[in-house]
């Protein structure tokens, strides 16, 4: 008899399967005499569609709402309906006594592999692996303390509440403010709420109104010493520091005090998803979706990083032991310099990097023991590699030591500050910088100095930036930082769970709220548009705060304890449902259309809207069940030939053309002909494969031509 281990992704079946020592692969699995490995691709089921309940849910129709099933039904997706076969197959075989379930170490994994589970019918004892990593140590320590599957029953409950209560929540408020106002309006949990974190951030900034402050600093010897009060160095009062220039003008001040400390800086932690995604954006000005893909793509295909949907920035102990083999793969990277000689020495792990307390269910993003081939990667790629290898080696090496020397000076009464910081070990900022010689200060405490000029600075106060893509990942993370919630035990709630969204969706909500038409990107500051502005002011308020994630985190954890019932919780969840359904039915409020246009629908003939997308614009039809789009506009990566700028792209396929702000324009066929044609009038297969592979170059119609070939 065998026993079939169910893991979340291909990957990590393989891993598994390496660690195990089966090495028989077949079509969907491995299997040798004693296991079968096979695996999900992501979820395999998922909830229904309303129209798989009843037909008539096919419609969208206010008077049917709200649509709350008597029992939840689940469905195979049809896109990865093959495997799931394959899955239910394995679980059906005779010889198959057991299943153990090794997806994801967390809420979300135990639901994908026991939907799966109940939509095949099986029966079978079911056993859990519970791993925070992915190493072979790791794997077969975990299956040598197997748990028994009712051990995490509660932990199914509150996965399966959650899906459902957010199905039940979002399709019935989307499909009631879209039917209602007749305007594309989708709302939800978590996209409502980061909608309005977005527009509160607006409002802060255009209701503020700056002020003039002053800050004084004096000139002795070439340094600048700064004025600093009990209060600090800020002061609304001209009229003060003026008199105060007055009485310094031509004095001589007298070193009081001179203090020197020896200290310590350690590097910044491990890089999770959301700090990689913030880095990458501040950086690079790589979207959250694009660096999501990126590290996906460096995980699965090329196989040098770690598995990417962490919200941990630590390891394991049980990854001390590849933590050699791992620095020796950047050997390979221009990083060589700094992890040669660390493989020289005993690497050691700090409690600043590993700590298994601190791992959910994935371990922080680190290299792994795969030598990157740095020609194959792309542009992306690379930056993405060498941002997570620069912080890996940064953790293992030593502590920045430097000397911070503190110079005072009192003058008439007032005291002015100078501080020098001069490094004594460079540490883990040597992969950044060069050792510099810093001269030393030229001063001694009771030493009478003249002060050569008074320096009084003007300044306005600023209002809080715009959130960008990097900052609003942030604020996602820790909402409670800026809404004010009327329980504070909500916003511990909302602190311990990881805000609103996971590391795995927060870069689509966004991408959602782009496409939507509710936010847009000005010169990098996410803002509202006027859709957005309304669609706060329409969505029921329930929706529009993360209280409701709050509320849902401390009742699926009591589930998870077993303290709370699942059908109580899905009670009040549609008793919820069928409240802010009513509201929005009753509601007066009228939705305007503030980017219609007169051109028609050449579809259903209504009047198209004007719709601004991440890339240009487009023309989209009112109506919401008509899904006509035309004249799609977008700026390209793409060159003039006369002045060099970008040129803009209006239209797709065959029948695009390019046109640029000095008047010059081309039909796609004229592109395509024009690149290939750029140097000898013939390209050979490898610099049309070089070529596509350059990830520089966006909506690129001669790469999109040539994507099917195969080089």
């Amino acid at each position: 008899m065998k026993e079939l281990i169910l893991a979340e992704k291909p990957s990590v079946g393989r891993d598994i399967a390496k660690a195990l020592g089966i090495h028989d692969q077949k079509k969907g699995y491995f299997e040798n005499k004693q296991y079968i490995v096979t695996w999900a691709l992501g979820h395999l089921v998922t909830n229904a569609t309303p129209e798989e309940y009843d037909k008539k849910f096919k419609e969208w129709d206010l008077n049917v709402l709200p649509i709350i099933p008597e029992h939840m039904k689940h469905v195979v997706i049809k896109k990865t309906r093959s495997q799931y076969n394959t899955v239910q197959h394995l679980m059906k075989r005779d010889d198959v006594k057991s299943i153990i379930i090794a997806t994801d170490a967390g809420r979300e994994g135990e639901l994908v592999a026991r939907l799966i589970i109940e939509k095949a019918r099986i029966k079978k004892p079911l056993k859990r692996l519970w791993i925070s990593s992915v190493t072979e140590k790791a794997i077969r320590d975990g299956f040598k303390n197997l748990k028994s599957g009712k051990a995490y029953e509660n932990l199914y409950k509150a996965a399966l509440c959650r899906s459902e209560a957010d199905w039940i929540v979002g399709i019935n408020a989307t499909r009631a403010l879209t039917t209602k106002y007749d305007a594309q309006l989708s709302c939800g949990r978590v996209q409502t709420p980061t909608l309005n974190l977005v527009q509160m951030r607006q409002d802060e900034i255009q209701s503020f109104k700056p002020e003039k402050y002053y800050q004084m600093d004096i000139d002795v010897e070439g340094y600048k010493f700064k004025w600093t009060t009990a209060q600090g160095d800020k002061i609304f009062d001209l009229q003060r520091l003026e008199s105060i220039k007055d009485k310094l003008n031509n004095k001589k001040g007298t070193i009081s005090r001179i203090v020197k400390k020896k200290k310590t800086k350690y590097p910044q932690k491990l890089y999770d998803l959301t700090s990689l995604q913030q880095t990458a954006y501040q950086r690079y000005k790589m979207s959250a979706k694009e660096t999501l893909n990126t590290m996906q793509s460096l995980y699965e295909q090329h196989k040098v990083l770690t598995y990417p949907r962490t919200d941990s920035n630590y390891l394991t102990t049980d990854m001390i032991s590849s933590l050699k083999e791992r620095v020796s793969s950047l050997s390979a990277t221009p990083l060589k310099s700094h992890s040669v000689p660390l493989l020289k020495k005993e690497i050691r792990a700090g409690k600043h990097f590993v700590d298994n307390q601190k791992v959910s269910d994935h371990h922080a993003i680190v290299p792994t023991e795969v030598r990157p081939n740095m020609e194959q990667l792309s542009s992306r790629e690379k930056y993405i590699y060498m941002l997570v290898a620069e912080r890996f080696l940064e953790v293992l090496l030593p502590p920045y030591q430097y000397e911070e020397t503190t110079v005072e000076i009192q003058a008439e009464g007032e005291t002015f500050k100078l501080v020098q910081e001069v490094a004594t070990d460079l540490g883990f900022k040597a992969i950044h910088q060069e050792q510099t010689v810093v001269k030393a200060l030229p001063f001694k405490e009771n030493e009478q100095v003249s002060i050569q000029r008074v320096n009084i600075i003007s300044k306005d106060t600023e209002p809080p930036a715009y959130f960008n893509e990097g900052t609003l990942l942030k604020a996602m993370e820790s909402p409670q930082r800026f809404f004010k919630l009327s329980d504070k035990k909500m916003s511990q709630t909302l602190n311990e769970t990881g805000g609103i969204g996971t590391v795995a969706t927060r870069a689509d909500i966004i991408e959602k709220l782009y496409s939507s038409n509710v936010i847009e990107a000005v010169q990098g500051k996410i803002k509202t548009t006027p859709k957005g502005k309304q669609l706060l002011n329409l969505a029921p308020k329930q929706l529009t705060s993360p209280e409701l994630t709050a509320k849902w985190e401390m009742k699926l954890t009591q589930i998870e304890k077993g303290q709370y019932q699942k059908e109580q919780f899905i009670k009040e969840m549609r008793d919820f449902t069928k409240e802010i359904i009513s509201d929005i039915k009753n509601s007066d409020d009228k939705f305007k259309h503030d980017n219609i246009t007169t051109t028609e629908c050449p579809t259903c003939g209504k009047f198209m809207l004007k719709v601004k997308t991440k890339n240009g614009q487009m023309l989209v039809c009112q109506d919401p069940t008509c899904k006509t789009k035309k004249n799609q506009q977008r700026q390209t990566n793409a060159r003039c030939p006369n002045c060099k700028k970008k040129l803009t792209l209006y239209g797709t396929g065959k029948n695009a053309t390019y046109r640029c702000v000095c008047g010059h324009t081309e039909t796609q066929a004229h592109m395509d002909e024009r690149l290939k044609n750029r140097k000898t009038g013939k390209i050979g297969k490898k610099e049309m494969k070089k070529y596509m592979q350059n990830d520089e170059v966006e909506n690129n119609p001669f790469k999109d031509a040539l994507k099917g070939l195969k080089l």
